[in-house]
């Protein structure tokens, strides 16, 4: 193991800002809106204010599904919001999650508008709002929010900690990632187990306890997180490898990973999402040739 530091913490805390590293201009210790700034709202009756990362990833697959499925109230508006510019601590979005972390939605189809932020607890809500892909009651339903909440409680160790001290902390330090890497590799486990012996998570039906973990370990398993696949020897875990692919086939999935993207390849990049029309029409790519 690569040396150890001679960093003593001390008695109190103080942030040192010269450790932050990428990070540095939007990390703070306290809650709470730094500017004012109204979010904008679209002509449908969900009002998405997100980011194409995983976790935004979640929700933009779960209301294109539902579209897929014919649920014309499902329609939508998806705002981007550029966390690295700390636009998450805009009053709007501060009112929207006071927790200033994408995604947040706000529903407006009814006569008060109701917020939900935390990507779980968003799916659920459209789950339960359109009568699709939770199943309704006993065994399928208890399986399915088991799944999707071990995923909940597994992404800070996979973004948070894997993800942050392999690719985005100013050193390389051994001991965190390897830490982080065993956690992951452990999790990959569990989900490669599991999906042995189930077509999805929560059973023989495609659910959001699936939404919610293939932008995750879906994407680590293809190499889209990271740039950690061979690190992690992924092609291991070949049941998580067919059941990645099996979504990544779906049409919805792939609309839903495309919004609110701002990397990878111009025409995978739909930065706003108000219309399915924007697919064909308002890709990075197409913007950049129509001037």
């Amino acid at each position: 193991m690569s040396s150890p530091s001679d960093y003593v913490p001390p008695r109190v805390w103080t942030p040192n800002q010269a450790n932050g590293g990428r990070f540095a201009n939007i990390n703070r210790p306290v809650a709470g809106a730094t500017h004012e700034k109204e979010l904008p709202v679209g002509r449908h009756p969900l009002q998405l204010y997100s980011l194409g990362t995983p976790n935004g990833v979640k929700v933009t697959v779960m209301l294109e599904e539902l579209l897929a499925l014919g649920h014309a109230g499902a329609e939508y508006d998806a705002w981007l919001i550029r966390i690295g510019e700390g636009e998450q601590f805009g009053s709007g979005f501060v009112g929207v999650n006071p927790n200033s972390k994408i995604p947040a939605l706000c529903d407006r189809s009814g006569p008060e508008p109701v917020r939900v932020f935390e990507s779980g607890a968003i799916l659920v809500y459209l789950a339960e709002k359109f009568g699709a892909f939770l199943p309704a009651s006993g065994l399928a339903r208890a399986e399915c929010l088991s799944w999707l909440f071990w995923q909940v409680g597994s992404a800070p160790y996979l973004g948070g900690g894997f993800g942050h001290f392999y690719a985005y902390a100013p050193t390389k330090m051994e001991y965190p990632i390897d830490r982080f890497a065993m956690e992951v590799k452990r999790q990959l486990d569990v989900l490669d187990r599991r999906l042995a012996e189930s077509e999805y998570l929560g059973g023989d039906a495609y659910t959001i306890a699936d939404m919610a973990t293939w932008p995750w370990y879906g994407g680590l398993a293809k190499g889209w997180l990271y740039g950690a696949a061979e690190f992690l020897q992924v092609e291991e875990y070949r049941h998580v490898q067919r059941w990645a692919d099996a979504i990544a086939a779906r049409p919805a999935a792939r609309r839903g990973r495309m919004v609110n993207r701002v990397q990878g390849e111009p025409e995978s990049q739909l930065h706003e999402r108000h219309d399915a029309a924007d697919f064909e029409t308002r890709t990075a790519d197409k913007l950049a040739a129509s001037g």
